[in-house]
């Protein structure tokens, strides 16, 4: 079975570290995902010690007055965001229960060994990994689609990562265009880069969105993208490394319907009446007579009009059919056609 089974809207909720170290935690949120009518779950495979150095060192601090986890050493961040490896199968497994692909991001090479070994699917590249071209090969190796966030990739980046994945086996990868930054304005997204992205590349595109709210992602859509990916938690208010931009299962639901929505409208480029609108067409204006007439009287000024319904002459004959003779009687309401004048 391919993984992208057709081109509508694939919506993939990101567990990543927001099930506070709890199994039970994790379940629910795949629970609550499969509820919500997303196509896939995504989870994050690494350790503290896969991912970074044990370091309180000044490049291991995270010093950033905007980062959300400020104050932290990258250690102890990973320490309580990481997915413990053991509890991986038993995911998987709920998940295909409930009807999800589950995949995952590996940060290394022992992660990709491992998650072969579950048979992941699909792997993801995360933004901060997209340059780490060995990584990308022993992902590509796997011969699975690659889906990979271009957050702060250059196009020579990206063209670089297309040909060490291709040269090492993977042909099949989808980009995501991304803003590496947690919430992400929406000004910083650039979305107008997706359709960019897909001409010149020629791969499946869609978003790694990390705004707020539904409307970034939805807006992708008609730009081309077909793959949304959103962090996902089952309640912000009850915390968690990534809970401050994550969606709620109210928020992740509404993404899916309405994209689903916005997919069936975008159609093609058409004009005219659609088969929708065929018993719409009666309501168009046309001409109608006002009075009741006369074999034989001419018509003047006001004795016809431009009304609903539109079963009478086009409106643009009005002032053809002014100054003829009606050829038979006719009451008020009568269609104006060429045989009654």
């Amino acid at each position: 079975m391919k993984f992208f089974e057709d081109d509508s809207p694939f919506i993939i909720a990101e567990m990543s570290g927001n099930h506070n170290q709890s199994l039970e935690k994790a379940l629910k949120i795949v629970d609550l995902a499969a509820e919500a009518g997303v196509n896939a779950l995504k989870m994050q495979t690494y350790t503290a010690d896969t991912i970074t150095l044990d370091s309180s060192g000044e490049d291991f601090f995270i010093s950033d007055p905007k980062s959300l986890w400020k104050g932290r050493t990258l250690y102890d961040l990973y320490t309580e965001a990481y997915t413990p490896w053991e509890w991986h199968k038993e995911i998987f497994t709920h998940a295909g229960e409930k009807g999800l692909k589950c995949f995952s991001t590996p940060f290394d090479v022992t992660a990709v060994e491992f998650l072969e070994e579950l048979d992941c699917p699909c792997y993801k590249v995360a933004s901060f990994e997209n340059t780490d071209l060995p990584l990308i090969s022993a992902i590509a190796s796997t011969g699975k689609p690659m889906i990979v966030s271009t957050g702060m990739a250059t196009i020579s980046d990206i063209d670089r990562l297309l040909n060490t994945a291709a040269r090492s086996g993977c042909s099949d990868v989808t980009l995501l265009k991304c803003t590496s930054c947690y919430p992400a304005p929406p000004s910083s997204c650039n979305i107008l880069t997706i359709p960019h992205m897909k001409a010149t590349f020629g791969t499946r595109v869609g978003i790694s969105d990390h705004t707020m709210g539904i409307g970034v992602s939805l807006a992708s859509i008609p730009l081309g993208g077909r793959v949304i990916e959103k962090h996902f938690t089952d309640s912000r208010a009850e915390g968690g490394v990534d809970s401050a931009f994550s969606m709620e299962p109210a928020e992740m639901k509404m993404l899916v319907e309405e994209s689903r929505t916005i997919y069936e409208a975008l159609g093609q480029v058409t004009y005219g009446a659609t088969e929708a609108e065929t018993s719409s067409a009666k309501h168009r204006r046309s001409l109608y007579f006002t009075r009741d007439m006369k074999e034989g009287e001419i018509i003047q000024d006001g004795d016809v009009r431009s009304v609903r319904p539109g079963f009478g002459l086009p409106t643009e004959f009005i002032d053809v059919v002014k100054g003829r003779k009606v050829t038979r009687d006719v009451t008020k309401g009568t269609r104006v056609s060429w045989d009654a004048i």
